[in-house]
């Protein structure tokens, strides 16, 4: 997470989720890697990616996205900003935003994108098409 300093009277700074970094850290720590008046960067480990089935549509759709992302979930916890989870789930970043949460887009490494294009092929079954049936009206709009 990286803290910035900004010109705003009202808002002296903005907090963005930077980079998430494949690690087989499972305890949650947090740890400062710098902090300056303009900037400062906070490294939070053990946040850990769960795949669900019922998810493989969002999976689908971001990994079918002109730029496939991670999108990773944070709180204002005192005066710093901790991240709360981590989903690979275009359709749950979306429920997580709808729901008034902050949310931060980081471009997917690599190393993620060929364990979800391996989930995807494995889990992802598009939904057939649905034939409508169209009612006939008449000339003047009644059915």
């Amino acid at each position: 997470m990286e803290r910035m300093a900004t010109s705003n009277v009202w808002v002296t700074e903005r907090w963005e989720a930077r980079a998430v970094i494949p690690d087989a850290q499972t305890q949650r720590t947090s740890k400062l890697l710098f902090d300056t008046a303009e900037r400062a960067q906070i490294l939070h480990t053990g946040l850990c990616i769960e795949l669900h089935r019922d998810e493989a549509q969002g999976y689908y759709l971001n990994l079918s996205s002109p730029k496939p992302s991670l999108f990773v979930m944070w709180r204002m916890r005192e005066r710093d900003a901790v991240p709360v989870m981590v989903t690979l789930s275009y359709d749950e970043a979306a429920r997580l935003l709808d729901a008034g949460e902050t949310v931060d887009a980081i471009p997917m490494p690599s190393e993620f994108g060929g364990w979800l294009a391996a989930y995807v092929a494995e889990h992802y079954r598009p939904e057939p098409k649905k034939i409508r049936k169209r009612e006939r009206m008449t000339p003047d709009g009644r059915r």
